[in-house]
């Protein structure tokens, strides 16, 4: 997929065990049109539900093939105002140890 691709979340009905490539034939998606790093997702293990992050334009393709729902809208997520140097996370540099 390419990088700042606008993107969209959709569910699928699979065999347990599917795979991303599996999604990807009974689909009718291209490598390019599937976020290959957010993968397939199993969130409904007792249905055999999975989620997957396509392209908009595929997730308006594939709008209502059977056992598929969504696209289900993936917003993009930005902070709010600039960054501060206290609400860093992650550097290993924390005082609370004493």
């Amino acid at each position: 997929m390419a990088p700042g691709s606008r993107t969209a979340l959709v569910t699928v009905t699979l065999p347990p065990g599917s795979t991303l490539q599996d999604a990807q034939r009974r689909l009718g998606l291209a490598d390019d049109e599937v976020d290959a790093g957010y993968g397939l997702v199993s969130i409904d293990p007792a249905r055999n539900l999975f989620a997957l992050m396509v392209t908009e334009e595929a997730g308006s393709r594939i709008k209502g093939l059977p056992g598929t729902q969504g696209p289900y809208a993936n917003p993009r997520i930005h902070p709010f105002g600039p960054a501060r140097p206290d609400d860093e996370c992650g550097d290993g540099d924390d005082d609370t140890t004493g």
